[in-house]
């Protein structure tokens, strides 16, 4: 049963009408009109500068942030790749969610902000995200290395292992999927029921932002939705997911799948509980929270 917190928040979002935002392929496209026209900041919280040394660099037309522990050496580093649709810039969840790695789990916390679609495409983003992920591994330092993505940006972050894998074998010691869209054709056959009790995401949206990410690619193609690539070779997995997101069938879908081709995974799914969860203020975010501060300690510790 989900606790009383959760269930209000539920309830909150549907009252605040956030699934209009994915109600239609118009409402994405005036959405994604309206970020260019007046993009939104990607800038870290002032608060964050509190706890951890930040700092920014660039990779190609990509600014990536540096978090990590202030007057400590990190024990472990992370690259988290953020969500919001593939349209949407990071928020303050995610900033919370990076503080926590940083200040709990002691890590240095690599972030990018990529390019949106629809001028950052998968074709384009993929590989810059591989390449990214293959010099924090290289660079070696404490600890190891851990994949962190949520929603869209789980999506892409199992793209960029997936890719990394195929060129060198490379593979960070984690891979953690936090509500993770794989998927972006939203063909599942149970999504439909699903849709209905979700609070957050809607799929005529989903669909129209998939296809403006995909660009000339198909939308199936494992560079998009990395569902329908291998999982053979990739480092552990470990996913999140809430039984109330329509998402929640790609979860699903990778734990067959992984499993299938011999991969190693750790599966929570949490039932009655929204998209992103373990990114929300609820007692069952918490405890996500703290499982992916226990792994990226284990990684230190390994």
């Amino acid at each position: 049963m989900p606790s009383l917190r959760s269930r209000a928040l539920s309830v909150a979002l549907i009252a605040a009408g956030r699934r209009r935002r994915l109600a239609s392929a118009e409402a994405v496209r005036t959405r994604v009109a309206e970020s260019a026209r007046r993009p939104a900041s990607h800038l870290p919280p002032r608060s964050l500068g509190r706890v951890a040394e930040v700092s920014r660099t660039f990779v190609g037309a990509w600014p990536v942030y540096d978090a990590s522990p202030r007057g400590a050496e990190p024990t472990a580093q992370v690259l988290y790749v953020h969500g919001g649709g593939y349209i949407n810039e990071l928020v303050r969840p995610h900033w919370s969610m990076i503080r926590t790695l940083v200040t709990e789990a002691g890590a240095r916390v690599v972030v990018p902000a990529y390019i949106l679609a629809p001028r950052g495409t998968a074709d384009r983003t993929v590989p810059v995200a591989a390449d990214l992920l293959s010099g924090l591994i290289a660079g070696g330092g404490a600890g190891g290395t851990v994949l962190i993505g949520d929603s869209a940006g789980a999506g892409l972050a199992l793209a960029a292992a997936q890719r990394l894998r195929d060129r060198t074998g490379a593979q960070p010691s984690r891979i953690i999927l936090i509500s993770p869209w794989l998927d972006v054709t939203m063909s599942h056959p149970d999504q439909a029921a699903i849709e209905a009790a979700d609070p957050m995401l809607a799929r005529p949206g989903l669909r129209e932002a998939g296809r403006l990410y995909a660009g000339n690619l198909a939308v199936d193609d494992p560079r998009v939705s990395p569902l329908h690539g291998s999982f053979a070779g990739l480092a552990p997995l470990t996913v999140f997911a809430g039984s109330r997101d329509v998402l929640v069938t790609d979860s699903r879908e990778l734990l067959r799948r992984a499993r299938a081709a011999g991969a190693e995974v750790e599966f929570h799914e949490e039932p009655g509980l929204p998209h992103v969860y373990p990114l929300l203020p609820i007692p069952e975010g918490r405890a996500a929270r703290a499982r992916i501060v226990e792994l990226v300690r284990a990684t230190a510790d390994a």
